[in-house]
């Protein structure tokens, strides 16, 4: 297992060093810190000095790779590339352009996204998974008929669509939640009734459809019809054989999900004014912040393979035959 973690990291750091040199070359090669001084300030005729002045102070005045005028070391670390890339490997994300400090904001908002994301999740799960059971028991009726066509639908809404309008049905006309806003302590969960319901509800469709597919195909197999011959009843074939034989697939997508979680949703946030990292992404973006930005990449990119590290290793649990070497 030691040796099988080792490698897997081993081979999933190219993958985050490339991201960062990708990265580095989109923000500083070719979207230059003159660039970005100049997008900032916004102005048309903005002057040299006000461009000059604006990459001082917040150190994009660097060279990118080497620093001629610098000595010994000072020739690497005084750079751009070390600054601005090489810093993020030690979660060092340093200062946003304006001022702030990234990695502050980050342990702050982390919650707020976190407590929205967990609900939705879990409460997600359990609904998909127990929809998908029913249209599997029933399937072939016109039960399991409407509840695809259901299915489809709701996978066919745009997600604004329930977002505004669970706005204006549950916020507005029956006035059973706040519109937006967030509350720090006990008092949050008032405001994340309204946006946990339309991310449960947004997810349905797609959810559904996919859980059904995993038992249907569990359902055909050959270990079913042997168990249909021993005489055990559909619900207990459904639960004790069909859902544990379709827990790979399952944990497959949930394992990989749960380090996102950390990264918030950015239509959720901004709609209903939650503080967490998803808006405050969205909000660097609009602002123009690229350090942020790039913190937000760096981040994302490694808890995406945290989470693909994760899954495999979830594999063992779900099915002991699976084994790492």
């Amino acid at each position: 297992m030691t040796a099988y973690l080792i490698r897997r990291i081993l081979y999933a750091l190219p993958i985050v060093i490339g991201v960062n040199l990708l990265t580095f070359a989109l923000f500083f090669v070719v979207n230059t810190p003159e660039d970005m001084a100049r997008m900032h300030l916004g102005q048309k005729r903005v002057t040299e000095a006000a461009v000059q002045a604006w990459q001082a102070e917040r150190g994009y005045d660097q060279p990118l790779l080497w620093n001629a005028a610098a000595e010994g070391w000072q020739m690497l670390t005084e750079t751009l590339f070390f600054t601005k890339s090489l810093k993020l490997f030690a979660f060092d994300f340093g200062q946003s352009d304006s001022g702030r400090d990234i990695g502050y904001d980050i342990s702050q908002r982390m919650w707020p996204s976190l407590a929205l994301a967990i609900p939705i999740l879990l409460i997600g799960l359990l609904v998909n998974i127990t929809f998908a059971l029913l249209l599997a028991l029933f399937r072939g009726t016109a039960l399991d008929t409407w509840g695809v066509v259901l299915c489809v639908g709701l996978l066919s809404i745009s997600g604004l669509f329930y977002i505004i309008g669970g706005q204006v049905l549950i916020g507005k006309l029956l006035k059973l939640a706040p519109i937006s806003g967030y509350d720090t302590g006990v008092q949050a969960w008032k405001f994340l009734i309204l946006p946990v319901v339309v991310g449960v509800l947004g997810a349905i469709g797609s959810g559904t459809r996919w859980y059904r597919s995993l038992f249907l195909e569990e359902i055909g197999k050959d270990f079913v019809r042997t168990a249909r011959a021993k005489g055990l009843s559909e619900m207990a074939i459904l639960f004790r054989h069909v859902l544990r034989n379709a827990l790979i697939p399952i944990l497959t997508g949930l394992v990989v999900v749960l380090p996102t979680l950390f990264m918030g949703s950015l239509l959720l946030e901004s709609f209903f004014g939650i503080p967490g990292l998803g808006s405050y992404t969205i909000d660097a973006i609009q602002r123009q912040d690229f350090a942020i930005v790039r913190a937000m990449v760096f981040l994302g990119t490694v808890l995406y393979i945290l989470g693909l590290i994760l899954t495999d290793l979830s594999y063992t649990i779900a099915d002991p035959r699976v084994r790492l070497h």
